[in-house]
């Protein structure tokens, strides 16, 4: 998802599966930060380097009930706390999907809505990592492990529930362990919690395999096929307090996977083959994730349902939350049997954050459930630009917005992430 993010679930896996073409020339650090006082978005303002909308006109399954997730969030007293920088106000993003969901019911053609699009509305792009605009996309996905509530010979590492010992500040922020004097120290990291016994008692369910433990921590979210056959969903509580560290590369710079195979597939068939070998790679990474139970469908970060092509995830500290972007990228799709790269342009709604994701030139994008859907999240890592559609300031209106819904999840709390990093 993280939220360590994730109201429902989602084991997103970002899978560094094939090399981008123009990565093995000019090696773009997609990660880089902002430097101080810079904005993620930038107004376009030269007519010519608008985007073509239309293809995104013409596939809108799903894109209304996503529309509406967010203006569901919107609706939340919660939500007005996020100020967006410069003019993109809590007013705006309102009026922007209410005036978008307009154009949707109004029979025009996508040609009639391209046009009416650059007319209404001002579109923002990313600066992306280079200043440029190149956005690294990726893809995650909602996996289905085999678990049960009770321990077994087959079912026996557990996902723990939030500590009652770890604190949060109001933003969501771990701030640490609290000592019986009230004093707040860091908590443990992976290792220590792993080995010790201070999460006893705490198991909320069991896996049969070590990777898969990992693998929900790293995404924050995951259902879990119990014996009877029921589905249970865990989501994101809570972390330890430590920064992510991917173990790709220390894989590959010990010779146990080549850069060109790396995959979540390439990654499960090494652990499987090498049992013996899990702990000393994720131990490499000092996150640990804790999770709660939960129903319902998989959730983003602002706490409302995320929906396959429809949802992406980016930093929500420089990103508006739950707002209108435009993805012009490649993504994978399946095709006679075989999964080939196309170009793709689509609308969809910022409904989720990640751990890995983090800079102003990553986007993830949400792929779905299931086996298809990872198969598809594998084969995302590409390049692209994004954009966001904000409705023009003269244009702004205000209708009353209510909701009884839980507030959105604190920021920074929702995990889609590179676990191939």
């Amino acid at each position: 998802m993280t939220k360590q993010r994730i109201g429902w679930m989602m084991v997103a896996v970002v899978v560094l599966a094939a090399m981008v073409e123009g990565c093995k020339t000019k090696q773009l650090d997609y990660a880089r930060q902002l430097p101080p006082g810079e904005l993620a978005l930038r107004r376009i303002t030269n007519p010519a380097d608008l985007p073509d909308f239309s293809q995104g006109c013409l596939n809108r399954l799903g894109l209304r009930d996503a529309i509406d997730n967010s203006l569901n969030y919107f609706a939340k007293p919660s939500s007005e706390q996020f100020y967006l920088h410069g003019d993109i106000t809590h007013q705006r993003a309102v009026a922007t999907l209410q005036a978008f969901e307009d154009l949707m019911v109004s029979g025009m053609s996508p040609a009639q809505m391209n046009r009416a699009i650059q007319d209404k509305f001002d579109v923002y792009i990313s600066v992306g990592c280079d200043d440029k605009g190149t956005v690294q996309y990726t893809g995650y996905y909602t996996p289905i492990f085999d678990g049960s509530r009770q321990p077994d010979g087959r079912f026996k590492y557990p996902l723990y529930r939030q500590p009652p010992d770890l604190v949060k500040g109001p933003d969501g922020a771990i701030l640490g362990q609290q000592s019986p004097g009230g004093q707040i120290n860091h908590y443990p990291p992976r290792a220590q919690l792993e080995d010790g016994a201070m999460l006893k008692g705490l198991e909320l369910v069991w896996l049969a395999d070590l990777f898969e433990v990992y693998i929900a921590h790293v995404q924050g979210s995951a259902k879990i096929r119990l014996p009877d056959g029921s589905l249970m969903t865990v989501s994101y509580a809570a972390h330890n307090g430590y920064d992510y560290h991917g173990i790709s590369e220390d894989m590959i710079a010990d010779g146990k996977l080549r850069r060109e195979q790396l995959s979540l597939a390439a990654m499960i068939d090494y652990f499987k083959a090498n049992p013996q070998d899990v702990e000393k790679y994720t131990r490499k990474n000092p996150r640990f994730v804790f999770f709660r139970e939960e129903s319902g469908s998989p959730r983003g970060s602002i706490n409302e349902p995320v929906i396959a092509m429809r949802s992406i995830a980016t930093d929500k500290s420089i990103f508006p939350r739950g707002c209108l972007a435009f993805i012009d990228t490649r993504l994978p799709q399946r095709l006679g049997g075989e999964i080939m790269l196309s170009p793709y342009r689509g609308f969809a709604l910022d409904q989720d954050s990640g751990g890995a994701i983090r800079a102003a030139g990553r986007c993830d994008v949400y792929m779905g459930q299931g086996d298809e859907a990872g198969a598809l999240a594998g084969q995302t890592y590409q390049e692209g630009r994004l954009y966001y559609l904000f409705l023009k300031s003269d244009s702004l209106r205000r209708p009353p917005l209510s909701s009884d819904t839980p507030a959105e999840r604190p920021a920074g709390q929702s995990p889609p992430t590179d676990l191939l990093q």
